[in-house]
């Protein structure tokens, strides 16, 4: 793995901080931490919001997917297939209620939110964000996506 870019860290701390405001007390988020899919899927999203219920001791490493809320991951160049393709296959089987996929569009965030259909068991598209993102579930949030950026802004 390639270390993680200027965009990509400032997405996780973003996602994470954004998520940890607006999620109520019963959820706690975490970023890079394992999911207990089964013995040979065991991921690490950027960021997962889980029933807090199941955050148990400081030296816990690790959650069982039924307790994962939304798993967030921001794509990397060496990452693109996992994060597109693989993980959210991984995440529907494990039946994870939310996934959001963070791409990196010239410098801007575009957030493309999934929820799990109850009858098929697939994600479905909720929407593609860009600017701004509004979503009733699985919390409310409205977030102003435009203060991700890869380069900060300088004062005149």
């Amino acid at each position: 793995m390639s270390p993680p870019t200027i965009f990509h860290s400032r997405a996780v701390s973003f996602f994470e901080g954004q998520l940890q405001s607006l999620a109520s007390a019963d959820f706690e988020v975490f970023r890079e931490f394992t999911i207990d899919i089964d013995r040979q899927n065991r991921p690490e999203p950027d960021v997962v919001v889980v029933r807090g219920d199941v955050v148990e001791d400081p030296d816990q490493t690790r959650f069982p997917a039924e307790a994962v809320l939304l798993a967030v991951e921001v794509v990397s160049p060496d990452s693109v297939s996992r994060d597109r393709e693989t993980k959210p296959l991984k995440y529907a089987r494990a039946k994870i209620p939310h996934y959001w996929r963070v791409e990196n569009e010239k410098g801007l965030a575009a957030v493309h939110a999934f929820e799990l259909e109850p009858t098929t068991g697939a994600y479905t598209s909720v929407g593609i964000f860009r600017e701004r993102m509004k979503l009733a579930a699985p919390f409310p949030v409205d977030l102003d996506l435009t203060q991700i950026k890869a380069r900060r802004d300088k004062e005149q």
